[in-house]
């Protein structure tokens, strides 16, 4: 994924100590120069609202994870109201302390963050905040984290999803309110159906087209050729008709009617072309959920990495570990590489293609886009996958928690939530909680 594009501005005013400031100014920028971080905005202070207008004009056509107002001196608030209205990306305050000396203030720097926050409070702007050293590793790791939050935020305010039939009868997880999403997120939802859209355009592709596919495939899993082909063929053709109207429409993700229709009317599975595609950082998710080709998209955002949706289906005591599976859809960088990457067919239709495999041990995060409570919320877990025999056919993982495995199946159960959540690997906690803080959304805690 590319840079967090970050922009900076520095402002200050003339009557405080100007080559104070501009140290200090220089010292911020330079604590970036090693970061995957795109600084871009003015390189010298900005003192009036002149300065602000040429510098947020030049900044609008720019993709903003993050406005970094840096106080490098005192200023009145509106400056800082004039950059919060002019651009829209989350807002970051920082201020620098500065030494006690008997003297006069020579930036009064915090009193600066201070008016723009009540400014920018009274105004209806969230806003992240520093009071620290340029040089200070947890000013700076605030930062990012704010920047990879801005970043999903940003992502979201541009999605489009296709939504591929509608949800099963009786999975309430599943249902949709497109218009509540493009209101509060941002997120567009174009609705597919499976027979004119997706399966049409699937019975089209030829078996040649698929042999390049296959063969790639073939280098990563043990056992392809194992499978009856003409399954293999329709779900590899489903993989690339998904593919290509991905791009054709600017879609971002995909939540996909998956039975029986795929099994009953094409002859396979489509667990196979929806890893393939999250491999590809295309987000699938089953059953129609778009709530949770919504989250795993979050989740990739803020990650930089793939996202996957899984059902919580059982407690591994021996372990005191909450086992997660589904069928065969998570992305095959997932696999544990002391493990064998497998294909196999659907455990209850009996047809390919799925991917199974075990989940390679390591930190995750765990989240859901909820409406459990009949408004959105985001839930939000962290714990570490541990290496384990396999659990079921397909794809499968066991999470340990930081507190009792069952703890958090009552947490789940108690408070009503959806059966399927969203995993990715690294520990993004403080950023989703900030991103829900962004998006208004209440966060509720499983771990």
């Amino acid at each position: 994924m590319n840079n967090l594009q970050i922009a900076f501005l520095p402002i200050a005013r003339t009557t405080f100590d100007i080559p104070f400031a501009e140290e200090m100014t220089a010292a911020a920028r330079a604590a970036f120069s090693d970061l995957q971080v795109d600084l871009i905005g003015p390189t010298e202070l900005v003192t009036d609202t002149a300065g602000v207008e040429r510098a947020t004009q030049s900044l609008k056509e720019s993709e903003i994870d993050l406005v970094v107002l840096f106080q490098a001196t005192f200023a009145d608030s509106s400056m800082a109201m004039s950059i919060a209205a002019a651009l829209e990306a989350p807002i970051f305050l920082w201020s620098v302390p500065e030494p006690h000396t008997g003297g006069r203030l020579r930036l009064n720097s915090f009193c600066g963050i201070n008016l723009a926050g009540h400014a920018l409070t009274r105004g209806g702007f969230r806003y992240g905040y520093a009071f620290a050293a340029p040089d200070d590793p947890g000013a700076i790791e605030n930062i990012l984290i704010q920047a990879r939050a801005g970043r999903a935020r940003r992502i979201l305010r541009s999605s489009h999803l296709g939504r591929v039939g509608e949800n099963p009868d009786g999975f309430e997880t599943c249902l949709l309110r497109p218009e509540e999403l493009k209101e509060r997120f941002g997120v567009e939802v174009l609705q597919l159906s499976l027979e004119e859209d997706v399966f049409e355009k699937v019975r089209g592709i030829k078996p040649g087209s698929t042999q390049p596919v296959k063969a790639e495939l073939s280098k990563q899993v043990s056992n392809l050729d194992e499978m009856e082909p003409e399954a293999v063929h329709g779900s590899l053709s489903t993989y690339l008709t998904l593919k290509e109207i991905a791009k054709e429409k600017g879609l971002h993700g995909f939540a996909v009617r998956c039975w029986p229709e795929f099994f009953t009317e094409l002859g396979c599975a489509a667990c196979g072309a929806m890893s393939m595609l999250s491999d590809e950082m295309i987000p699938c998710s089953c059953e129609a959920d778009v709530n949770g080709t919504l989250t795993q998209l979050i989740l990739q955002s803020i990650s930089g990495t793939q996202a996957f949706g899984t059902d919580m289906v059982s407690v591994d005591k021996e372990n005191d570990a909450l086992v997660i599976w589904h069928c065969g859809l998570a992305p095959l960088s997932m696999a544990d590489p002391e493990g064998e990457k497998r294909v196999t067919i659907h455990s209850n239709r009996k047809l390919p293609l799925l991917m199974e495999f075990t989940l390679k041990p390591g930190p995750v995060t765990i989240a859901r886009l909820s409406e459990a409570s009949g408004d959105y919320q985001l839930i939000i877990g962290e714990g570490e996958i541990i290496r384990a025999p396999q659990s079921f056919s397909g794809t499968s993982g066991l999470i340990r928690f930081d507190k009792p495995a069952i703890d958090v199946i009552n947490t789940i159960l108690d408070k009503g939530l959806e059966h399927h959540i969203s995993i990715t690997y690294g520990e993004y906690k403080d950023e989703l909680t900030a991103l829900a803080s962004m998006l208004d959304l209440p966060v509720s805690c499983i771990s």
